[in-house]
């Protein structure tokens, strides 16, 4: 599993801390940020190339690293778009409970959970059904 960032909870702290919904509320709203962070690199690497045109040796070098700065922090936030884009959408197609169907009405089950196992066990609020999202 990729690196978490500190300011994106894990499942199961944030569905003890916010529920369910909020958390994948939150988890796309980080990936389209990451998203929109991607769309200005790009930008930007493409303003650097038209600056590495014209000017001194010293300036065309100082454009061409940023133009390779800026394509890493862009290459970086795109991955990071799609990783959480597709965690929280893995996570979004397990969050309904298959007793009475209601999506997203989820409780952490804090006596089951383990912090270092690939699932987190919940509890539907709505029927008492119990199920382990796989997060891996």
């Amino acid at each position: 599993m990729a690196a978490r960032n500190p300011l994106n909870r894990t499942l199961a702290d944030g569905i003890r801390r916010v529920g369910f919904r909020k958390w994948y509320e939150r988890e796309l709203l980080s990936s389209h940020a990451h998203m929109l962070l991607a769309l200005l690199s790009v930008v930007a690497v493409l303003a650097s190339l038209e600056a590495l045109g014209g000017g001194s040796t010293t300036e065309k070098l100082m454009d061409g690293a940023f133009v390779v700065v800026c394509a890493v922090i862009a290459l970086w936030s795109l991955r990071r778009y799609l990783y959480l884009l597709m965690h929280a959408e893995e996570m979004a197609n397990q969050a309904n409970c298959q007793q009475c169907k209601a999506y997203g009405l989820l409780k952490l089950e804090e006596a089951l959970h383990r912090p270092q196992a690939n699932w987190v066990p919940v509890c539907c609020k709505r029927c008492g059904f119990r199920w382990n999202l796989e997060d891996g």
